[in-house]
């Protein structure tokens, strides 16, 4: 689980790389076994999330519903500032979520 403290600086760090890169245009998808992706628990079925490791996942948690999801509401993917230059799925789910609104 992540904490919030942990939360906060990863935010940063996306941050950080989207200002310092000028705009992203993600294309690739992020792979589950990438450093990062794996560190978050990242499954692009947010249905496949390990639920034993990480218990405050809950079903209707997706990247598509995530403050973090940079895609547009219907699409099939999009950015996401923790995984700059990728795209993560709007099914996916990682650690980092974070209901939008």
């Amino acid at each position: 689980m992540t904490s919030r403290r942990e939360f906060v600086v990863q935010l940063g760090v996306g941050a950080t790389a989207l200002l310092a890169g000028g705009q992203v245009f993600a294309q690739a998808m992020v792979d589950e076994k990438d450093g990062q992706a794996a560190a978050l628990g990242y499954k692009a079925d947010s249905s496949k999330v390990d639920g034993k490791k990480f218990a405050a996942h809950k079903p209707e948690q997706n990247c598509g519903n995530c403050a973090l999801f940079q895609g547009k509401a219907g699409d099939k993917a999009g950015a996401c500032p923790l995984f700059a230059g990728k795209n993560v799925a709007a099914a996916g789910w990682c650690s980092a979520y974070a209901k939008k609104g």
